[in-house]
């Protein structure tokens, strides 16, 4: 008997990627059944490089800067910033903070641990393991570039291969998928390459050299061949105080009521450009109940940066960091800090987006104290997860919402809709920092 496509899964076609503890001590539990009830699960880590020098918010300021020029590029509004100190000497080394995924490629199969992305479209392999061909590779013999920051890059040949992405092979399989093979890269120890799924213009046929033609993600893939029936891509995360922590699942094609508290609200892409080639929103902040920070400003969600970023405006991050709570910046982790009897006083972050509030508790704001020998810290202080963006407001990116924003809710990436959905999880007022 010949099964189809849509036989395997049960009839919402999810593909849930779960965030693999390795110890397994705290994992969500997971499974390789190909029931309708239950969906298939892929192993994804949540890792914490600290091998190098580099200070997180020197990363994300780095990764910032080339999100924000990349795109001006792209439009051809010759955004200019004036050189960054502390971006210009990140070194090429392993990215701090990273949410890794066991991927396979091509038949029979390789396995490779690749970063997930929602500011790049594109996936890559070659930082690590070497890539292996087989039968269903095929080589187009376009060279390829990409650029990530300060010091993140590859360079190379493009495939197309076919990906599994499930546990024992019994999960989703994408044939004649792009990918791009590096021979030269930066930045990238410790995994093997990049799992973009952007989707939106700023990526689109970024990979090539020379060549504007379509490249999909493997999102788009899934949506075309029928494996999924939305493209869409959801992510559902919980707030850990440990390294290597099952924290949550991916989701390709649908969304996974498992993590959701309440209705998910949906914001449309913003218009404002540059935000506007990412996954870009408009925004509201305020600090307690009074003290308002951004009003309907234009910035992007990602991944691939740690901490929560705001542009220098009427109200500054410094301002809010300093005069608001009394934190001081230390110079030996680049985080700001507070005394513990500070934190007791610290007030929650209220976000608008489309004109529903997100509370950002004063526990979500903190890094893992837990980890604060991580950073270079001490337990003597608490340290804060926001961070100067490293330019003025105006330049149409006002702040990027990362990962320490991102474990606090749950969110939807409709490349389909062109929208963001968001919603409260049950760790969305956690107090485990």
């Amino acid at each position: 008997m010949t099964l189809s496509k849509f036989s395997i899964f049960r009839a919402s076609s999810l593909l849930l990627l779960l965030l693999h503890d390795i110890t397994a001590a705290n994992a969500i539990p997971a499974s390789a059944t190909t029931t309708d009830d239950t969906p298939i699960t892929l192993p994804v880590a949540k890792r914490l490089n600290f091998t190098g020098s580099t200070k997180i918010l020197q990363h994300d300021q780095g990764r910032a800067r080339h999100l924000l020029t990349q795109a001006a590029g792209r439009l051809g509004t010759g955004i200019s910033l004036s050189p960054s100190p502390e971006a210009s000497s990140i070194p090429a080394t392993n990215q701090l903070v990273q949410y890794v995924a066991s991927v396979r490629i091509g038949s029979p199969p390789t396995t490779y641990q690749l970063v997930v992305d929602t500011g790049s479209s594109n996936t890559w392999i070659g930082a690590g393991q070497t890539y292996i061909q087989t039968w269903t590779t095929r080589q187009t013999r376009d060279q390829v570039s990409l650029t990530y920051g300060v010091g993140e890059y590859m360079s190379g040949v493009e495939f197309t291969d076919t990906i599994n992405m499930g546990v024992g092979g019994l999960g989703l399989t994408v044939t004649g998928q792009s990918i791009g093979v590096a021979s030269e890269w930066g930045g990238f120890e410790g995994v093997d390459g990049v799992l973009g799924y952007c989707a939106l213009p700023i990526e689109r046929g970024l990979l090539l050299i020379n060549c504007s033609r379509f490249l999909p993600t493997v999102t788009d893939n899934l949506f075309s061949q029928s494996y999924i029936q939305n493209d869409i891509v959801s992510i559902y995360f919980r707030p850990t105080q440990a390294n290597n922590v099952a924290n949550g699942v991916l989701t390709f094609g649908d969304t996974y009521m498992y993590g959701i508290v309440g209705a998910i609200n949906y914001a449309p892409i913003t218009a404002t450009k540059p935000s506007s080639m990412y996954w870009g929103i408009n925004q509201g902040l305020r600090y307690g109940a009074s003290s308002k920070l951004l009003t309907s400003s234009p910035g992007i969600f990602d991944t691939r940066t740690t901490l929560t970023l705001l542009a220098t405006g009427k109200f500054s991050p410094w301002r809010l960091l300093q005069t608001l709570v009394g934190a001081e910046f230390d110079e030996t982790t680049n985080f700001f800090r507070i005394t513990p009897a500070q934190y007791n006083n610290l007030q929650s972050l209220f976000f608008t987006i489309n004109n529903v509030i997100y509370e950002f508790t004063a526990n979500a704001q903190i890094w893992p104290r837990n980890l604060n020998s991580a950073i270079g810290g001490t337990s003597d202080y608490v340290y804060l997860v926001l961070g100067d963006i490293g330019w003025n407001s105006g330049l149409g990116m006002d702040f990027i919402n990362g990962m320490t924003f991102i474990e606090r809710y749950y969110m939807v990436f409709d490349t389909g809709n062109h929208r963001v959905g968001i919603a409260n999880t049950p760790y969305t007022r956690a107090t485990t920092n």
